[in-house]
């Protein structure tokens, strides 16, 4: 597998720090995002290695794995298994297999050579295939229903059912659909992050929807019925008399649906929006200054 230095990817030394490896992911992410260099073929691919290297580098325990084991790092747990398991072998039988002395080998050759090699015979050891990670975007209207879509990778086409309720940046797992396993190992995973565009009237937090409504002043004053647009269809609602320029009225189970919880929505929040009058003909400025004169 080709050695990706994620350090020199985001353009860091492996002295950086937290902050430094956030910095450098926010410029390049947006320096590169395919959305803005749709004339540069391998926008794709860059702006997936500095999501891959920023997954990696700002997670501590994924960073310290990998300035340890370099490209193998997801697998430096099997090795350390393998150490130990070994190490209590050789502490029972009184002798050490020279395989078990680290020194003598670099990851590559131990993953490539020497791994499965036990106390004088061969015995081949299944490994997991790498993860892969990408990217898919989805409207907000898409991450509303539970719909199949169909991305290729690699050359290969794989269908896969994203559930109603899904989050902007959640990301799930397609188990088998990684790198091949050696020695008859398991395939790695595929780990596919959505991302959420927005581009409708509502605003989401969570599971709950938010819009605002603007309404007349005859309609706030003496109470009126509205149509209010929801994310599966419109309905009717009564505005109160004497309803005020910012009140907020909840429709319950009206929101977003509940990430794979069949049934179960989030609430509707509307906010109304009181329009006052600013062209007045002169009939309609009396009736309001006498409305003025008769209310003090």
């Amino acid at each position: 597998m080709e050695f990706i230095d994620y350090y020199n990817v985001l353009g860091l030394s492996k002295s950086a720090s937290t902050e430094d490896i956030k910095k450098a992911y926010r410029k390049l992410a947006r320096k590169h995002h395919p959305d803005l260099n749709p004339n540069d073929k391998d926008a794709g691919l860059k702006f997936q290695r500095i999501n891959e290297a920023n997954e990696v580098l700002s997670d501590p325990e994924k960073r310290k794995k990998y300035d340890k084991y370099g490209k193998d790092w997801e697998r430096g747990e099997e090795y350390e298994q393998y150490q130990k398991s070994r190490q209590q072998h050789g502490a029972r039988s009184g002798r050490q297999s020279q395989a078990d002395s680290f020194g003598e080998y670099d990851f590559s050759d131990f993953f490539e050579s020497m791994f499965g090699r036990q106390a004088g015979r061969r015995s081949e050891v299944k490994l997991k295939g790498n993860d892969y990670n990408s990217s898919m975007k989805l409207s907000l209207e898409e991450a509303y229903k539970t719909h199949q879509q169909t991305f290729n990778l690699d050359g290969k086409a794989i269908r896969i059912t994203i559930p109603a309720g899904i989050s902007d940046g959640q990301t799930i797992r397609l188990k088998g659909q990684g790198g091949k396993g050696l020695n008859g190992g398991p395939a790695g995973d595929l780990l596919i992050t959505f991302q959420i565009t927005n581009n409708t009237p509502f605003s989401r937090e969570g599971d709950d929807l938010f819009i605002t409504k603007e309404i007349d002043l005859f309609s706030a004053v003496l109470g009126s019925d509205v149509t209010i647009d929801t994310m599966n269809g419109k309905i009717k609602l009564k505005i109160a008399a004497g309803t005020q320029n910012g009140s907020k009225v909840r429709l319950k189970g009206k929101g977003f649906p509940v990430y794979k919880k069949e049934g179960q929505f989030g609430d509707l929040y509307i906010t109304y929006q009181v329009k006052i009058p600013s062209k007045l003909n002169e009939q309609q400025k009396k009736l309001f200054e006498e409305l003025a004169r008769i209310s003090f």
